[in-house]
């Protein structure tokens, strides 16, 4: 016979409390550590693995609380962590959520007295982001980019392609020998193509990551690249690319802020999936950068991702603390008017969200693959944020919370010619 510590084990006393927030029934199953368990029988199950779970989530209720005691170990999950979080929408998106009385606080207090899980909040993660100046100046996002990307290269290499492209790749096929390092060089073709790059375009790639698109243009288009990273491992990394494949001719990385670019004008500008981390306060300065930054006709590709009406802006309190501090997203619609503001020319809107959702789960796989090595090189609490944020990031793209668009934009000449073709596709330059 299973033995409880309680009269009928912890998780029945929780149970209850947990029902009247989701409105009825449990959509996962509880199992607490005195091997007490309520709930459905065919769910993935949410292991409360000790009382410092309660603690957690009592301090901070809701995502951050539960993010924080699934990255310390406190809590887990038996089962497939996507499926828990699929009934978990599904059952918000069916019935809401309850509103916890005070009497319903009251009893949640009693519980915890009597499982032993009052007492002092446990320190946050040594995980979490802690950024200090203000929002969005130069310092602070340079503080920001290095928390996420110059956690290690060796993490990074573990799940991506051999590029190092860590933005939406471009599926154009299905079949079992089409990779993700195909899916990506495909992406890199595809903007190459929309930017309408020759031998010897001047691009400038911003936010340019571990030189996956600067290598490409140069290496397949001839193109002389500038790229910016504020990330010091990543321009370390492109760097030594460059000297590896013998491009020093062509591209040249720096470490720099957008802000500090002087050497306009640009036949072509690229920034993939960077302008998230300008901020909503600065992003109409970085598009009027950017327009300044292009020579009359000159073609902007901007690949972003974006948030459906009524999503948090930053992604939520669990990419904001721990993924991308000071993310901002907005609706794409929202972007192409700031774009616009700035003088520039929206020619072509090209939605990838589906998209999104094969690369994750590339690399989400490949993760798990590795999880071993991913543990030696950053431990276990640093590995278990990026599984919670892979499972959690192919879910919002999955159910259109968040989006990623290219977005084509040119500066009009005084005349306002764009110098593109009137029909895609038909010019030299264009595209499918």
């Amino acid at each position: 016979m299973t033995h409880h510590a309680y009269p009928r084990g912890a998780a029945h006393f929780l149970a209850p409390l947990a029902e009247r927030f989701f409105n009825g029934a449990l959509p996962v199953r509880l199992r607490a550590w005195d091997g007490s368990e309520a709930g459905p029988a065919d769910a993935p199950a949410l292991v409360l693995r000790r009382p410092e779970a309660l603690r957690r989530f009592l301090a901070r209720p809701g995502e951050l609380g539960l993010a924080r005691a699934y990255i310390t170990g406190d809590i887990d999950v038996a089962g497939d962590l996507g499926d828990g979080f699929r009934r978990v929408r599904a059952a918000v998106r069916e019935r809401g959520t309850g509103r916890l009385t005070a009497a319903d606080w009251a009893a949640a207090a009693r519980i915890a007295v009597s499982l032993r899980a009052v007492g002092r909040p446990p320190s946050p993660p040594a995980s979490e982001a802690r950024l200090r100046g203000g929002v969005n100046t130069p310092g602070r996002d340079a503080d920001a980019i290095a928390h996420h990307y110059d956690l290690s290269n060796a993490l990074y290499a573990l799940f991506m392609d051999p590029s190092m492209a860590y933005s939406c790749a471009y599926w154009t096929g299905d079949g079992p020998g089409y990779t993700l390092a195909d899916a990506q060089a495909d992406k890199l073709a595809l903007i190459c193509r929309k930017l309408a790059l020759t031998e010897g375009t001047r691009l400038l790639d911003v936010g340019c990551g571990w030189g996956s698109l600067a290598l490409y243009a140069a290496e397949h288009h001839g193109a002389r690249v500038t790229a910016v990273t504020l990330s010091e491992q990543q321009r370390d990394h492109v760097r030594k690319r460059i000297a590896e494949r013998g491009l020093s001719h062509l591209v040249e990385v720096r470490r720099q802020d957008y802000r500090a670019i002087g050497d306009a004008p640009f036949d072509a500008v690229a920034s993939v999936e960077m302008g998230e981390h300008v901020g909503a306060r600065n992003f109409p300065v970085f598009a009027s950068r950017l327009h300044a930054l292009l020579r009359p006709r000159g073609r902007l590709l901007l690949q972003q991702m974006s948030r459906g009406r009524g999503a948090s802006p930053g992604g939520g309190p669990f990419i904001e603390s721990y993924i991308a501090p000071d993310m901002h997203m907005r609706p794409v619609g929202d972007t192409i008017a700031l774009l616009e503001d700035a003088g520039l020319e929206v020619r072509d809107v090209h939605a990838l969200r589906e998209h999104y959702v094969r690369t994750v789960a590339a690399w989400h796989a490949e993760f798990e693959r590795r999880w071993d090595d991913a543990v030696r090189l950053v431990g276990e609490e640093t590995a278990r944020v990026w599984r919670l944020y892979f499972v959690g990031g192919s879910l919002a793209f999955e159910e259109g919370r968040m989006g990623v668009d290219q977005i084509l934009a040119v500066r009009p000449d005084p005349g306002g010619g764009s110098g593109m073709a009137p029909v895609r596709g038909t010019g030299a330059g264009e595209w499918r």
